[in-house]
């Protein structure tokens, strides 16, 4: 079977966080054709997960605002291998314990959306898709994974 060599047969990830129960139909849009979505915390609402559910399968961690039965068994961090990369997702990126063979961190929390490469990691946190908070963009992002390397791209919105 010969290898992907184009940037469009890249593995496309949806990252998205800070929702705050608000999921907006132009994120929904973005997300959608994703392989796979990240979800990184401040959920605030089961329909939320139920909705990204149906574009992709979907990795979540629980938020400091995820509250309730259906947050009580999300777990505060997840590592998932996606294109042969390990993504290691927790909400604040204070309480990261890093493991050796992790390429790239999504985290959320600060509703700050950025990116940079440090020690060989990436961080990514694509900012709030919620509500808006202060002077804030509304935004999400995507990670293209090809060939083991890895590339975030931002959309606001």
């Amino acid at each position: 079977m010969p290898s992907r060599s184009t940037e469009a047969e890249a593995l496309r990830v949806g990252l998205v966080s800070d929702t705050h129960d608000l999921l907006r139909p132009e994120v929904l849009g973005y997300l959608r054709g994703s392989d796979h979505i990240i979800h990184a915390g401040d959920i605030c609402g089961e329909a939320v997960l139920l909705a990204l559910a149906q574009l992709a399968p979907l990795t979540v961690v629980q938020g400091n605002n995820d509250r309730g039965a259906w947050a009580r068994q999300l777990r505060a961090t997840e590592t998932v291998r996606l294109g042969g990369v390990a993504i290691h997702v927790v909400h604040d990126v204070k309480e990261l314990e890093l493991a050796p063979e992790v390429r790239v961190v999504v985290s959320g929390h600060s509703h700050k959306p950025h990116a940079h490469e440090r020690d060989g990691v990436l961080y990514v946190n694509p900012g709030s898709a919620g509500p808006r908070r202060f002077k804030l963009p509304i935004s999400a992002a995507e990670l293209r994974i090809h060939e083991g390397r890895v590339s975030a791209h931002f959309m606001t919105f």
